[in-house]
């Protein structure tokens, strides 16, 4: 399955991870064109394959989830406590410019297969490793879950309607920024490594990631130290800008500024908003809040979503429905920027998949490999970057 040349495609990358952050950033890369060679455990794989239904229609060995984060890769089933599945590993190592890994801190040493083992034999290697909490302090010992990091690190706090129970982000975001700012590190390491012939040890913590990426809520409390409360789809900095009843549905109106203001309160019939003190400015807007909101609601409801769209549209202010997955992916422009794909495998199955968002000219991101059945490709690799042959590997594939 071989397309054009891209991005990446002079990059190899050994992934030795599972679950969701590690074969998000593999993705990635192998979107971009990089020859993922994904470590499976023989006969079981990824635990995600099992993470079903929904499954590929006749093979229940990949689940959609599974399909989510693994395509463009190899699958090469190899036990690691098998001292000659080890030796292999390192081979493939000693030619690949990046590791991923997402083990528990100091779990991988005890086979020679970290960072300083590794990187003894092939100084300008990029490995990865992704925890739930680093590789220091007092909870790096800890395994970390997408849905336990969200909790501890602050994110259910802000997500949820006031007064209401915690609420979790209906995917597992800590794991998929994890796994998009673990790309942009390697990144930036093979862009070092390429200009020096140096590797580095990448230390990436869900637990971190999901701390920096609370972004203005972050920096909210950090200016006043008063910790945010949620506010169910309202927004903590600026007003009006949340979801609104209309007279036949929701609509999300997002109102960015104070000229955006201005316009709508013409398009409600409430011109004197406007220039109303308490309003004039979102300063002044979001400190009187409830008073604001509570007139913009019942103004909403005197309309339909439909007229609110358009008007809104045309006025220039922001402005949205909320829709379903399904009807996300039935937007016109979803359609046009052919947001749902699907890879043929060799072995005659289609699998659905959503296009990569990396918008490259020269260099687009391109599915090549549909995600791959345990060890499908243990063989070709074996031979290919280990240099097995004879005796010694088919000693090798029968413990598969």
């Amino acid at each position: 399955m071989k397309g054009q040349q891209g991005a990446l495609s002079h990059v190899r990358v050994l992934d030795l991870s599972r679950i969701l952050a590690g074969p998000w950033t593999t993705q990635c890369l192998g979107d971009l064109g990089a020859d993922v060679i994904k470590v499976e455990r023989p006969g079981v794989g990824d635990d995600t394959r099992s993470w079903g239904p929904p499954y590929l229609e006749g093979d229940d060995q990949r689940s959609a989830y599974f399909c989510s984060v693994n395509r463009n890769k190899r699958s090469l089933a190899l036990d690691i406590a098998d001292p000659e599945a080890v030796d292999a590993l390192k081979r493939i190592a000693r030619q690949s410019q990046v590791v991923v890994e997402n083990f528990k801190q100091g779990a991988l040493a005890r086979y020679g297969l970290d960072y300083a083992s590794l990187a003894a034999e092939n100084p300008a290697l990029v490995y990865c490793s992704i925890t739930g909490f680093g590789q220091q302090g007092p909870e790096s010992g800890r395994a970390g879950y997408d849905f336990m990091i969200q909790g501890m690190a602050g994110l259910m706090s802000v997500t949820g309607e006031p007064g209401g129970m915690p609420m979790k982000v209906g995917v597992a975001l800590s794991d998929v920024l994890t796994g998009l700012n673990a790309t942009v590190a390697i990144l930036a390491a093979l862009n070092h490594a390429e200009r020096t012939g140096e590797g580095q040890h990448i230390d990436m913590s869900l637990f971190d990631v999901t701390v920096a990426s609370l972004a203005n809520q972050a920096a909210n409390y950090l200016f006043t130290g008063d910790a945010p409360e949620r506010l169910g789809n309202a927004h903590p900095n600026i007003v009006p800008y949340q979801v609104f009843d209309v007279a036949d549905g929701h609509l999300i109106l997002a109102v960015g500024n104070d000229a955006q203001f201005r316009r709508f309160c013409v398009l409600a019939g409430r011109e004197e908003w406007a220039d109303d003190e308490r309003f004039a400015t979102n300063d002044a807007r979001v400190r009187h809040r409830e008073e604001l909101v509570s007139r913009v609601a019942s103004a909403m409801r005197e309309r339909s979503r439909g007229d609110w769209l358009a008007d809104l549209e045309e006025a220039g202010i922001p402005a949205g429905p909320i829709n379903d997955i399904a009807q996300a992916f039935g937007e016109e422009q979803a359609i046009f920027r052919g947001l749902a794909r699907s890879i043929q495998d060799e072995h005659g199955f289609s699998v659905p998949s959503v296009r990569s968002p990396l918008g490259l000219s020269a260099t687009p991101p391109e599915l090549r490999r549909a995600p791959p059945r345990v060890g499908e490709h243990t063989r070709e690799v074996l031979e290919e970057l280990a240099g097995l042959e004879g005796e010694a590997l088919e000693k090798l594939l029968g413990r598969d």
